[in-house]
């Protein structure tokens, strides 16, 4: 039997019990991408998946800058995880995948049905802003084939187009 396990099974262990900068274990499991200790952790129905460290970081915020597909796909199934939700900056969990390029990790949380990839920073930047200035194509394609009932501010295929190439 694990650690975490026989902690999780005492009744006087609160899973959600942040430290001085408020991560909680689930956050920290979710950073390192440790799929059976996420696993155990939300196997209890008293963790709050949505729980804010003191800068605004979630679970789901951090796992995608790992790119850990599978920790992102066990907080979205777990259902009462907002893929919305912002940090204290206004970044989403949706941005922080655009701006590292985790294609997957993006195409996982655009087909969750409440996520939003219009949404707006606290600076009015859109994640399809930050996948095109961090050159991750393949992320500015998904973002753009998204079928959204908000509009997308320009066009980004004209902007690709316009740029120079980097071949000679």
């Amino acid at each position: 039997m694990s650690v975490v396990k026989q902690l999780l099974d005492r009744l006087d262990v609160n899973p959600n019990k942040p430290d001085n900068e408020g991560k909680t274990p689930l956050l920290y499991a979710a950073v390192s991408g440790d799929v059976s200790v996420v696993k155990q952790l939300l196997d209890r129905e008293d963790v709050n998946p949505d729980q804010s460290d003191c800068s605004g970081s979630t679970p789901l915020i951090e796992a995608p800058h790992g790119a850990h597909e599978s920790v992102v796909k066990q907080l979205l199934d777990r259902g009462d995880v907002n893929p919305n939700k912002p940090d204290s900056g206004g970044g989403t969990p949706l941005s922080f995948a655009a701006i590292q390029g985790h294609e997957l990790v993006v195409k996982q949380l655009l087909d969750h049905p409440d996520v939003n990839p219009n949404e707006p920073d606290q600076f009015g930047n859109l994640p399809l802003d930050y996948a095109f200035t961090q050159d991750h194509e393949a992320v500015v394609n998904l973002l753009q084939a998204y079928e959204s009932p908000i509009p997308v501010p320009f066009a980004v295929d004209q902007l690709w187009a316009s740029l120079p190439s980097s071949t000679p």
